[in-house]
């Protein structure tokens, strides 16, 4: 894994020689370098490590997503602010099943730190109703079940924020 930063310096170079290719009549050599410099202008926008770890998610691997996420080091200065939500999302996915503190303060830092898609920051804000929900945090959780629903705009977790605001009238 590439520092962010690294990843456009070497997409500079990568489009640099091909342009020094294109002036030296090397067409199609150009046209490589410069499709093959979109790679790392991706990765940038999208970390190869987070990726792989939503795919082994989707598999239900949790280990392996663990695995690819600890291959991190330092989330600060390799990711940029997005993929540093996603980070503290998957996090917090992989620990919700174990410590309930920890998915929480990480849930609250992909959140702060902002999700791309409505519906992530729907289910993380749905987690963290769950989980104040069951520390006896009534008026929070139910805040946050409020604010999933609103977030949740094709009705993918109605089912859930139903089921958890039926839990809640029993507490």
């Amino acid at each position: 894994m590439f520092n962010k930063n690294i990843k456009l310096v070497l997409a500079g170079l990568i489009i640099a020689f091909g342009i020094y290719q294109f002036i030296e009549s090397n067409i199609g050599n150009g046209i490589f370098l410069i499709l093959l410099s979109t790679i790392f202008i991706f990765l940038y926008f999208k970390n190869e490590m987070i990726l792989l770890a939503f795919l082994k998610l989707r598999k239900q691997d949790m280990d392996g997503a663990k695995k690819w996420l600890d291959k991190i080091k330092n989330p600060e200065s390799a990711l940029i602010q997005k993929q540093q939500g996603y980070y503290n999302y998957l996090n917090g996915i992989m620990v919700s099943q174990t410590n309930l503190t920890l998915a929480e303060k990480f849930f609250k830092k992909a959140i702060q730190l902002g999700l791309s898609m409505d519906q992530d920051l729907a289910l993380a804000k749905l987690q963290l109703a769950g989980i104040a929900m069951t520390k006896r945090r009534k008026m929070e959780a139910n805040n946050l079940l409020t604010e999933a629903k609103k977030l949740d705009k094709h009705g993918m977790l109605k089912d859930q924020i139903k089921m958890m605001k039926d839990q809640m009238k029993k507490i």
